[in-house]
């Protein structure tokens, strides 16, 4: 079973299980070494909106969770995050869980070269990234510093397109 580090809105149990139906069996607070995180990844639609990145720095470490998902779970999370089309890739990378042990000391995460500065994420965005960091334990300094990353009201537009991403994320049930 691989292992799937989140540290942008997925780390958000309504938004990974919820809004891409991906039913993981563990969640554990992490942190990946070498990658800093940033908020300049533009959306695939033209919101004007930033989403969480993170880049290569061998002297900064991101938090996040760590998901225990099936292989068919890791590729809905390509498939939904824009993967096949080159909005992020995946990579692997070394983490160290901050709770339970695990059997990995590294796990699957998405970065991307798609970056534009002078985006802020909406206000609705960083409330999941900080719902989540809460759900699951991470460090209050780190919940902390989520909070002071600035941000705006989220656009119309993203608004009216919600819905719609909302469709498309979401997993079709089997059965």
């Amino acid at each position: 079973m691989p292992w799937y580090f989140a540290y942008g809105s997925n780390m958000h149990s309504g938004t990974l299980r919820g809004r891409r139906g991906i039913e993981y069996q563990h969640a554990v607070p992490a942190r990946a070494l070498g990658w800093r995180l940033v908020f300049d990844k533009p959306g695939l639609l033209p919101t004007g909106e930033g989403y969480a990145n993170i880049i290569p720095d061998p002297a900064a470490e991101t938090y996040g969770v760590l998901f225990a998902v099936s292989d068919d779970d890791l590729a809905h999370i390509d498939l939904t995050e824009g993967v096949l089309i080159g909005n992020y890739r995946r990579v692997e990378t070394p983490v160290l869980a901050l709770a339970e042990p695990t059997p990995t000391s590294t796990a699957f995460t998405l970065t991307s070269h798609r970056r534009k500065q002078g985006v802020l994420p909406s206000t609705r965005y960083m409330a999941l990234l900080i719902e989540g960091a809460i759900e699951h334990d991470l460090p209050a300094e780190y919940i902390a510093y989520l909070r002071t990353v600035p941000a705006r009201i989220e656009s119309a537009v993203a608004a009216q397109l919600r819905p719609f991403v909302d469709t498309l994320m979401k997993r079709p049930k089997t059965g």
